[in-house]
């Protein structure tokens, strides 16, 4: 089973996290010595590093298809799985991302592109609307790193802030690289917004409500689940206290069949950062769809993957016509 995610640079806690789930379900599936078709079967996680670079995915697919994977979890980042989902298709290799969010991904016709991630539509439907009804922000300011998840959350977010009564005053950009927003969040201050919306992921997400407190900035800040991770807190050095972000689903502790999945896992690994059971998720549905078509070859069992009902440690994995996942919401 192939597996990309960025495993090193600013975003590796996030990629080692899906690797770190992808892996336990390997481990846990291999333990119980599956077979599939009446045959002995041994599953083995390649995985490798997309560094959250666009230009990297589709080299890490063309590796990936070259070994022959029977399916791939992932990648992470919404700016690499959509290119690399086309090598994928052409190879007609099922791919689950259980993290990208950008509505694009699964819009593109591909019959192998699945996630069990809800999408940026949902997510950023939520944050606007809660920013306005909720947290009663009249006028919002809005970030984004210009990448395929920051841009296409940013819109989501700015479209139902509007549609709930709320004025946007200023979308700034900034990329996924940078670490200082102070020019960015001074020309935001000017404009006296109730609160900072931003699209992009933990490691500017960060540094940005920290410079924020250092301005004396008063607005709210509210990010979605790129930000919402283990890490964002350390990287904020307290500033994140009484901030917001999003997450799909509930809390894994709470979630009715992850309660002991947490345990195992972070007896194992450590905190989880966000994905990790949605990554434990993806392993697991391909080979639940392998099982049902008592197959392990791709043209065999995707279209039981299509249709699948496989109760995972999230939800109960569904997917609809586009193959985004039927059983999510956010929190």
């Amino acid at each position: 089973m192939g597996f990309a995610s960025p495993l090193t640079g600013p975003q590796a806690n996030y990629g080692k996290d899906n690797q770190n789930g992808a892996q336990m379900a390997i481990d846990e599936l291999n333990s119980q010595g599956p077979t599939i078709g009446g045959k002995k079967v041994k599953f083995q996680l390649q995985a490798e590093d997309d560094q959250a670079d666009p230009k990297q995915g589709p080299l890490i697919a063309q590796k990936l298809v070259d070994a022959k994977v029977a399916g791939v979890v992932g990648h992470l980042n919404s700016g690499t799985t959509i290119p690399a989902s086309k090598l994928y298709s052409d190879a007609g290799i099922p791919q689950i991302s259980p993290s990208a969010t950008n509505p694009k991904y699964t819009l593109q016709g591909f019959k192998t592109a699945f996630r069990v991630m809800a999408n940026d539509v949902q997510q950023g439907s939520v944050i606007g609307k809660e920013a306005v009804t909720t947290l009663g922000a009249k006028k919002i300011a809005i970030i984004d790193d210009k990448t395929a998840y920051g841009a296409g959350l940013a819109e989501e977010t700015e479209k139902a802030a509007k549609a709930a009564g709320g004025t946007i005053v200023a979308h700034e950009f900034t990329n996924d690289k940078a670490t200082d927003f102070k020019a960015i969040l001074t020309k935001i201050k000017a404009k006296s917004p109730d609160i900072i919306m931003y699209g992009g992921m933990d490691a500017q997400g960060g540094p940005m409500v920290k410079q924020m407190k250092e301005l004396g900035i008063k607005a709210k800040y509210i990010a979605g689940d790129g930000v919402c991770s283990a890490e964002w807190p350390k990287l904020a050095g307290g500033a994140a206290e009484g901030q917001y972000c999003t997450q799909a689903g509930v809390p894994p502790e709470n979630m009715a069949n992850a309660k002991d999945f947490v345990t195992r896992f972070t007896g194992k690994y450590g905190p989880i950062q966000v994905y990790a059971p949605y990554s434990y998720d993806a392993a697991m549905t391909l080979v639940a769809a392998m099982q049902k078509a008592n197959s392990t070859d791709p043209a065999k069992y995707l279209p039981e993957l299509a249709k699948i009902s496989y109760d995972g440690v999230t939800a109960k994995i569904e997917f609809d016509e586009h193959g985004d996942t039927k059983k999510c919401r956010w929190r």
